[in-house]
């Protein structure tokens, strides 16, 4: 007896990890190879292609599109209709299937609705894009980008809440009431 919940309409190819707890909703297609953590939610009209990597706790909203070469550590958010690309240059008749780039979002970063992520970029652990936005350079963990092409416009902390360091260049998460240090363009936890 499987561990997880598939939903009829859902599609499982062979070669699959799919953990603990998992639910993968309607007209989804997860492909073959690839490997899913425990207690992720996969939404529905999801494609994971294959050999993508998803942690624990991934939440999949629907219409989302994760191409091969795509890793995801635990916690990411992957918001609606937002889509990953896996080639720099695409045509219709020329394989480049042997060129895919990697992308690789960091543990508990959050993806806006509709953002595309162009391919052989890194997101940030807890870097928030903002929806619509188009990255094309790697993300710092922590970072508040949007736009097209995404720019940081400030910092943000594990619960999403926008940071606001002072002249000691401290900030406090107004809900956890974490203090976060920024030195050097480098956000860290004050332990």
């Amino acid at each position: 007896m499987e561990s997880f919940f598939v939903h009829e309409s859902a599609i499982i190819d062979s070669g699959c990890r799919i953990g603990e707890g998992t639910k993968i909703w309607h007209f989804s297609h997860i492909m073959s190879n690839c490997t899913i953590g425990i207690k992720c939610n996969i939404g529905q009209n999801v494609v994971v292609s294959p050999d993508v990597i998803l942690g624990n706790n991934v939440k999949v909203q629907n219409n989302v599109s994760i191409y091969t070469g795509v890793t995801c550590d635990d916690d990411v958010f992957l918001g609606p209709s937002m889509v990953f690309t896996n080639v720099i240059n695409p045509r219709s008749a020329i394989n480049r299937k042997e060129q895919y780039a990697k992308t690789h979002v960091g543990k508990g970063a959050s993806i806006g609705a509709n953002a595309t992520i162009v391919c052989g970029h890194d997101i940030g652990e807890y870097a928030f894009i903002g929806a619509g936005a188009v990255v094309t350079k790697n993300i710092l963990p922590y970072s508040l980008v949007v736009g097209n092409p995404a720019k940081q416009i400030g910092w943000v902390g594990e619960y999403g809440h926008r940071l606001v360091f002072n002249e000691k260049n401290i900030a406090v998460c107004p809900e956890s009431l974490q203090e976060y240090k920024l030195e050097k363009n480098i956000v860290t936890k004050i332990n």
